[in-house]
C-alpha cells in the first residue's frame, strides 16, 4: 500500500515551456536513489492546469517508464468535469499508473452530494485505486469528513490527501473510516503531526528538493518516534515555508534549477520566482542541508 514520503513531482520544462523528458528522467532517478516512497505525476505541483490532456497522459506514461516499477506511481487525474476526470483516470491507469489522485471539483462549487456522486462515478468507471484530494484553499470547496466516510465504503477509494492542515480533522477521518483507509498529509508544515496522529504519509512539495530528509522524517513519524521526527523536521521547517513564498510550484522549480536538476521553465500564468524571494529559498535549502 502507498505510504511514507510521496513526492508531488514537478513537471520539468524548458525555457519555452515545452516538457523536458531528459530532466524528468533525471528527477525520477534522484528520487529513487534518495528513498522517496512514491511519485505523484502531474498533480497540481506538476502544473496539471496548464498541460493539455495529451501532454498530461504523456508525462504520466513517461514517468511510469522511467520509474520502471521501482516505486509506485500515482497520477493526478482530477477535474471539475466528471467526464474529464473519468477520461484522465482511465488513461492514467492504461499508462501504467498504480493509482490516481482525485482533487475535489474546483470553481463550480458542487455540494457534498455532488462531490460524492462525482467521486463515485470515477471509482465505478475506472477500477484502479483512487485517493481523494481535499485542498479548499485552491478549489473553493471542502470535502467534509462525513462525505469522506461515505466514500471510504467504496472498495477502490482507498484514502485521502487532506491539505487543510487541520490535524484534528485528520484524526476525525481516521476514526470515522477505520484502519484500512489511508490518510495522507497534503501540507508539509503539519505533516509530521498528522503522521504521529496515525496518518500514513505525506504527499509533499518539500520532497522535491529534500527527498532523503523527508523520507527519514516520514519514517520516524509513522513509527511513532516523535523526538527523531522532530529533529529532522526542525531542519526542514524553513524550507516548508519558503517553498510557498509565491504560488507553488514557482519556488520549488527555482530551487530545483539552483540544484542543477531542471531548467527554470514554467508556464503562464505562473512566472519564474521573484528575485526578492531568492535569498529566502536559498537560505532554507542550506539549513535543510540540500545546498
Amino acid at each position: 500500500m502507498f505510504q511514507g514520503s510521496m513526492v508531488a513531482l514537478v513537471t520539468p520544462m524548458h525555457a519555452d515551456g515545452a516538457v523536458d523528458d531528459e530532466a524528468l528522467a533525471r528527477l525520477v532517478e534522484f528520487h529513487v536513489e534518495n528513498g522517496t516512497d512514491a511519485i505523484i505525476s502531474v498533480g497540481t505541483t506538476g502544473e496539471s492546469p496548464t498541460l493539455d490532456p495529451e501532454e498530461h497522459i504523456r508525462v504520466v506514461s513517461r514517468t511510469v517508464d522511467f520509474v520502471a516499477g521501482r516505486v509506485p506511481v500515482l497520477a493526478g487525474a482530477g477535474a471539475n468535469s466528471t467526464t474529464e476526470a473519468v477520461f484522465l483516470a482511465r488513461a492514467s491507469m492504461d499508462a501504467g499508473a498504480d493509482a490516481t489522485l482525485q482533487v475535489t471539483p474546483y470553481y463550480n462549487k458542487p455540494t457534498q452530494e455532488g462531490m460524492y456522486q462525482h467521486f463515485l462515478r470515477v471509482a465505478e468507471e475506472v477500477p484502479c485505486p483512487h485517493i481523494l484530494y481535499n485542498v479548499p484553499g485552491r478549489t473553493a470547496v471542502d470535502l467534509l469528513p462525513e462525505t469522506v466516510e461515505r466514500l471510504a465504503a467504496v472498495d477502490n477509494i482507498i484514502g485521502i490527501k487532506e491539505a487543510t492542515g487541520q490535524v484534528d480533522r485528520a484524526r476525525d477521518i481516521l476514526q470515522r473510516c477505520g484502519p484500512d483507509f489511508r490518510v495522507y498529509s497534503g501540507e508539509d508544515p503539519t505533516a509530521m503531526e498528522l503522521m504521529l496522529a496515525g496518518g500514513h504519509g505525506d504527499i509533499s512539495v518539500t520532497a522535491n528538493v529534500a527527498p532523503r530528509q523527508m523520507q527519514e522524517m516520514c519514517a520516524r513519524a509513522m513509527a511513532g518516534d516523535r523526538a527523531g521526527a522532530e529533529a529532522v523536521n526542525a531542519r526542514l521547517e524553513a524550507l516548508h515555508a519558503a517553498l510557498f513564498c509565491e504560488p507553488s510550484p514557482t519556488p520549488v522549480k527555482w530551487a530545483l534549477a539552483r540544484m542543477g536538476l531542471i531548467e527554470e521553465g514554467i508556464r503562464l500564468p505562473l512566472l519564474p520566482l521573484s528575485e526578492s524571494c531568492h535569498a529566502r529559498v536559498a537560505d532554507a535549502l542550506r539549513v535543510a542541508d540540500v545546498l
